[in-house]
């Protein structure tokens, strides 16, 4: 792209070809000069918007955290239809089938996005720090009306399902797992607690 030619929405622009390199290629692929390559705009139009890459990539990992802000509305507004671990399962599906676990994937690699994401997010890592509060949440709702036990941990159970959900998805190059066995993952989890049926 010519030098001077005003880019619409510069930054959304380059955080979606930081995901398709992320998702295609792995962290390690990320670089400046990849990002703007991808996103067809001259290298100079990363560092008009961004102080450095590092604080691109924060940035880009805080993007998209927010995301997930629309699932989390669509998940509590499941709550009190279809079944505890069908709804589960389905978000646990939809959130690792998406940019989420390769983003892990990147904090854990670089050393210096983990201390610029620290300035922002003192605690964990975002992604899977932001879904499980989105679980928990969920898991809230549904002990309010009852369908899960008064006295059920949301917050462990939110924990142990975002864990053990990143686990099964963690291998981006191999075939993602079935509904079906992270239904029976979600079930043996919550069927302590669940006071609906589960299938």
């Amino acid at each position: 792209m010519p030098t001077g030619v005003h880019i619409r929405d510069a930054r959304k622009q380059l955080f979606d070809a930081a995901e398709r390199i992320l998702l295609r290629e792995g962290p390690s692929a990320l670089t400046s000069r990849a990002v703007t390559a991808e996103a067809g705009c001259a290298k100079g139009v990363l560092h008009r918007h961004f102080a450095d890459f590092d604080g691109f990539l924060a940035e880009f990992v805080l993007d998209r955290v927010g995301l997930i802000d629309g699932q989390t509305a669509a998940l509590r507004e499941a709550a009190g239809t279809g079944t505890v671990a069908g709804n589960l399962t389905a978000a646990l599906t939809a959130l690792f089938e998406s940019v989420a676990v390769a983003v892990v994937g990147l904090v854990g690699s670089r050393d210096e996005l983990r201390d610029r994401l620290r300035e922002a997010w003192p605690a964990g890592v975002p992604v899977l720090t932001e879904a499980a509060i989105m679980i928990g949440s969920y898991l809230a709702a549904e002990r309010e009306l009852g369908r899960v036990a008064a006295d059920a941990d949301v917050d462990t159970l939110a924990a142990m399902l975002i864990g053990t959900g990143h686990l099964m998805f963690a291998d981006r190059t191999g075939v993602p797992p079935e509904a079906g066995a992270v239904h029976k993952v979600v079930t043996a989890i919550v069927t302590g607690v669940a006071r609906n049926p589960l299938r």
